[in-house]
């Protein structure tokens, strides 16, 4: 399987596993991914990362599969990599990326599709489109400002810069690097540990966050008040002023 999953108990492990050319995109793993995270939607999951087998996170196109025609470039994007992209940003529960390695070019926007990153002290991250003649892709043009700025992000993709995991920190685009042995430990536990938060909370806060950038402040404090409102009404809330009160732990269940 070019994809593979693992379950540890709410949390869904997705891993691209074609380690020999670097995770690099085919169809058929476009299409295990999109497989993978809608198994990702069940309830049952509460939180979700994503990493690469070997060396590589994803160095973004396999070349043995770039249309020979640049007419069919566009489809290519719309078929493969736009559906996943819009799916890891609809999945209603908190998604990490555990950069194990190089992510590069629509790897690159894989990652920054995801909520929080991590990235291995071995890892590297190179925006590699325009170095070739391209433009990025893959949503990475809307990712990446709303990260680290508009003008950052411009400089970045036009010098095609590979940056290390201690340099991607600095600029905002990990949240933490660790060795590379512990990575997958690492992820794991921050995964379990948002599993268990008010994860109907954190499904709505993702959704304000998604919506912010375009919106008037006007229309922001309306969908505020409409997301507290229905944020109110859940179980999730209940027990947490519950929890307040009786000086206990919270035992959250995402309703």
């Amino acid at each position: 399987m070019e994809v593979e999953l693992s379950r540890d108990d709410a949390v869904l492990t997705i891993t691209l596993n074609r380690p020999e050319v670097l995770n690099a995109f085919d169809r058929a793993m476009h299409e295990q991914l999109a497989a993978a995270l809608q198994q990702s939607a069940d309830p049952g999951v509460r939180a979700v990362v994503v990493t690469g087998a070997g060396r590589g996170f994803c160095v973004g196109q396999d070349v043995a599969e770039f249309p020979a025609d640049p007419r069919d470039v566009g489809e290519l994007l719309r078929r493969n990599y736009n559906p996943n992209m819009l799916a890891i940003r609809a999945l209603e529960k908190p998604v990490i990326a555990a950069v194990n390695g190089v992510a590069a070019g629509a790897g690159l926007a894989l990652a920054l599709a995801c909520d929080i990153r991590l990235a291995a002290d071995t890892a590297s991250l190179v925006p590699a489109f325009v170095g070739i003649g391209l433009v990025p892709d893959s949503g990475l043009s809307h990712t990446l400002p709303r990260i680290i700025g508009p003008s950052a992000a411009f400089e970045w993709l036009v010098s095609g810069e590979k940056l290390s995991a201690e340099q991607a920190r600095a600029r905002g685009l990990v949240s933490r690097v660790v060795s590379a042995d512990h990575l997958a430990a690492e992820a794991s536990a921050l995964a379990a540990d948002l599993a268990a938060r008010p994860t109907r909370a954190i499904a709505m806060t993702k959704r304000l966050l998604d919506a912010s950038i375009g919106a008037t402040l006007e229309r922001q404090l309306e969908d505020e008040a409409l997301m507290q409102t229905e944020a109110a009404s859940g179980e999730d809330f209940a027990e947490g002023v519950a929890a307040f009160r009786e000086k206990r732990p919270a035992r959250f269940t995402g309703r």
